[in-house]
């Protein structure tokens, strides 16, 4: 799913975790039974599925007595029930199923088909070969180099080895840090230079006829109040459904987030940032959710985990492509996120709301907060819709329209 979600001009519907009670639907790799090792494979799933229906039967009657306000009305019965599904998801497996409605135009069809074929794991080059059987005669002279080729089969492994020589080749202080656990899980890695500078010169660019140049050094003779000024007035009539306006993308947000695979499953949908990775790594611990840890159920999780994780040792000896597959939504691992302003607005807006999940929404926050210390006039209202219209009023006391 995230392979082919890495495509980021096409839309996705997928049937969501947090809301369906999950059966035993997951897939065994055809590299796992390869091995031969499909028992102690399947041994394992079974094991964290049952965790997660046992987890959910406790998480429900403690969700509706902790919002049992919101549970009195019948109407939110089904949301609140769904968050014990969210929670108790954390223990399910990444090679858990699901389904995934797709809108593609030719051209992305065409990508996807060629790259999902070079890809190493057996299901992605069997999925590329179905969906090419799907659709090739619907446009059969737009869908044409469907192949894998050596650019997208051999690049990353390359990559990769040289990478492994590089750290191999210095002393001990450039090996791999895999101390994640005390790792910050958001860090700032990058911010354009002088943003709120370079928002304020792009708001005049486009307002006027002068060369960016001349509208740099413009803002460079501006004090504070004035530039603080310029922004307030692109930001006067904006509402909580608003998207800032389009010169708020001249400026960047780098991140490295240790994300868990639930968490990622969310952020992973907003294509427009730049989102890269790295395989999910052990090393770097697992979320627990809070619940869990509140229904006094910590230590189950973590005995499954600790099965897990012998499993999957053993798993990638013999086939280390597909052993993550064995891993768990609460599993994490390092991405490296690029955002402008504008999609960090639109990430604050869903992701930092009071509505959105604990997980993401804790992530969210830090990223915007980060970003505050960095571009203050730039983000001066990146929140949560929930906490738009006080800080709206912060920021404008004495603007009513």
């Amino acid at each position: 799913m995230e392979e082919i979600e890495k495509f980021r001009l096409c839309s996705y519907t997928e049937k969501s975790q947090r809301y369906v009670l999950l059966k035993d639907d997951f897939v065994i790799p055809a590299e796992i039974r390869k091995a031969g090792l499909e028992d102690a494979f399947i041994g394992i799933v079974r094991e964290q599925n049952r965790l997660y229906h046992k987890l959910h039967k406790n998480l429900k009657p403690y969700v509706l007595e902790k919002h049992r306000d919101l549970a009195a009305d019948p109407k939110n019965r089904s949301m609140i029930e769904g968050w014990a599904k969210e929670d108790a998801r954390y223990i399910l497996s990444l090679a858990t199923e699901t389904q995934l409605g797709m809108t593609i135009n030719a051209r992305n069809l065409e990508l996807m088909l060629r790259r999902l074929a070079a890809h190493p794991l057996a299901e992605a080059q069997e999925y590329s070969s179905e969906l090419y059987e799907a659709t090739k005669n619907i446009a059969p002279s737009l869908i044409r180099y469907t192949k894998a080729t050596d650019y997208d089969r051999l690049t990353r492994q390359a990559l990769k080895e040289k990478a492994i020589t590089l750290y191999e080749e210095r002393d001990q202080t450039w090996k791999p840090n895999t101390s994640g656990r005390v790792n910050k899980n958001v860090a700032l890695v990058y911010v354009t230079p002088e943003a709120d500078n370079r928002i304020v010169a792009s708001l005049i660019h486009s307002s006027s006829n002068f060369p960016f140049s001349q509208c740099l050094q413009i803002v460079s003779s501006m004090n504070r109040r004035e530039k603080e000024g310029f922004v307030k007035t692109a930001l006067r009539h904006v509402k909580a459904y608003d998207p800032v306006l389009r010169e708020f993308e001249h400026v960047d947000l780098h991140f490295e987030l240790i994300i868990n695979a639930s968490c990622f499953a969310q952020m992973k949908r907003h294509r427009m940032a730049t989102i890269t990775g790295q395989e999910y790594d052990p090393s770097l611990g697992v979320t627990i959710p809070p619940a869990i840890i509140e229904i006094g159920m910590e230590k189950a999780f973590m005995e499954i985990v600790k099965r897990t994780e012998k499993t999957f040792g053993e798993l990638k000896k013999h086939t280390p492509t597909a052993a993550g597959y064995i891993l768990t939504n609460s599993h994490r691992k390092r991405i490296s996120m690029k955002v402008n302003a504008r999609e960090l607005y639109h990430i604050a807006r869903l992701r930092a709301d009071a509505h959105a999940q604990w997980d993401i929404r804790q992530m969210a926050e830090q990223m915007v907060y980060l970003g505050k210390r960095e571009m203050p006039l730039t983000l001066m209202l990146a929140t949560g819709k929930d906490g738009f219209t006080s800080l709206y009023d912060q920021t404008f006391p004495h603007f009513k329209e």
